[in-house]
C-alpha cells in the first residue's frame, strides 16, 4: 500500500533496522577462559557434524543453515555457515571492533558507525539506523553496542556486541559471532541474534507488516501454492530470516575484501550476493545501492559531517 500514513513507515522503518542489528545470545555463567575456549571450539564442531545434511542439501547454493522462532516478546534467529576462508582470516578480522562497523555498513539501513574507545577494555559501537535511501545523518536514530572480545584463539573466536536499549521500545540486544576452523582452509561460524521488545514495537511492526511490508517473505518454505511453487513464511519470522541472511552475507564480504581499498569489490560482492535471494532480499537498483554507500563510508570516514 503506497498511501500508508508516514508514522507508520517510518516505525517500521526504526523497528526493523533493530531487527537486523540485534544479534546474539542470553549470557552464560563465566568459565574459566582456556576452558570456555575449548568448550566453545568443541561445541560448535560438534553443530558442524550435526548439520552436515542441512549444509548439503539446501535451497540457498551455499553450505548454510538457517533458523528463527518468535516468543511473546522475543525474536531470535541464528545461522550456521561454511565460509571460504580460513579460520585465522575469520578471526584477525572479526575480533576488532571496527571491522564490525565495516560489516553493519554494507546494511541498506545502517548509515554510519564509530568506534569510541578501540584500545580500551570495553569499546562501544555507536550505529547509526535510518531508511534504505540517502538521508542526512540527523534524521537517523543512534544505538550504542558495546563490543566484548570473549576469545580468540588458535581454534576459536567468539565476538559479542549488546545494547540496552534501542529505537521504540525494543531493548537488550544481543550480537554474537563464533567460529572455528574446519577441513580444506574454511571456517565454520555461527551468528546468532535475540532482542525483546515491548508494545510500542510490537504495534509498529505489525502496522508495517500489514502495510508496506505486506508481500515480504523469509526462507523458511510453508508449502507450496496451487501451481506448485513455494510458499515462504512472512510476518515478523519472515524479517528475522531475511536480515539473518543479510548480515552472513555482509559478514562474508567482508572476509571476500577486508581492507579499506577494497570497499569498492566489497559493496559489489554483498549487492550482488544478494540478489541471489532477490525473492526475499530486493530492495533497491545496483547502482543506487552503490552509490548511498559510498556516500555514507566517506562520510564516516570524514567523521560524520
Amino acid at each position: 500500500m503506497k498511501h500508508a500514513p508516514h508514522s507508520i513507515w517510518r516505525l517500521g522503518a526504526w523497528l526493523l533496522a533493530s531487527l537486523f542489528l540485534a544479534l546474539g545470545t542470553q549470557a552464560q555463567t563465566p568459565a574459566e577462559p582456556a576452558a570456555a575456549n575449548e568448550n566453545g571450539a568443541a561445541q560448535l564442531r560438534a553443530k558442524y557434524q550435526s548439520l552436515q545434511p542441512q549444509l548439503a542439501n539446501n535451497p540457498f547454493k551455499r553450505r548454510i543453515s538457517l533458523e528463527s522462532t518468535e516468543n511473546p516478546n522475543k525474536l531470535a534467529g541464528d545461522i550456521y555457515a561454511v565460509v571460504d576462508h580460513p579460520f585465522e582470516r575469520v578471526r584477525d578480522g572479526l575480533k576488532i571492533p571496527g571491522s564490525w562497523c565495516e560489516v553493519l555498513m554494507l546494511h541498506l539501513n545502517t548509515k554510519h558507525c564509530v568506534v569510541q574507545g578501540a584500545d580500551s577494555a570495553n569499546p562501544t559501537l555507536t550505529v547509526a539506523l535510518g531508511r534504505k535511501f540517502d538521508q542526512p545523518l540527523s534524521e537517523a536514530t543512534p544505538v550504542k553496542f558495546k563490543f566484548h572480545q570473549a576469545a580468540a584463539s588458535a581454534d576459536y573466536l567468539d565476538a559479542r556486541l549488546s545494547a540496552d536499549e534501542g529505537p521504540m521500545s525494543t531493548r537488550n540486544y544481543r550480537i554474537e559471532l563464533t567460529g572455528t576452523p574446519i577441513d580444506s582452509g574454511k571456517s565454520f561460524i555461527h551468528l546468532s541474534y535475540s532482542y525483546a521488545y515491548g508494545t510500542a514495537a510490537r504495534f509498529a511492526m505489525s502496522a508495517y507488516l500489514a502495510t508496506l511490508g505486506s508481500d515480504k517473505v523469509g526462507f523458511t518454505s510453508t508449502g507450496k501454492d496451487a501451481e506448485g511453487k513455494p510458499q515462504y513464511i512472512g510476518g515478523v519470522r519472515g524479517v528475522v530470516e531475511r536480515n539473518t541472511m543479510r548480515y552472513y552475507l555482509a559478514i562474508d564480504s567482508f572476509l571476500d575484501a577486508p581492507v579499506p581499498a577494497q570497499l569498492d569489490k566489497r559493496l559489489a560482492v554483498w549487492f550482488d550476493a544478494t540478489e541471489q535471494y532477490a525473492r526475499q532480499l530486493h530492495e533497491v537498483d545496483r547502482a543506487d545501492y552503490l552509490t548511498m554507500k559510498r556516500n555514507e563510508y566517506r562520510r564516516m570516514k570524514d567523521g560524520g559531517t
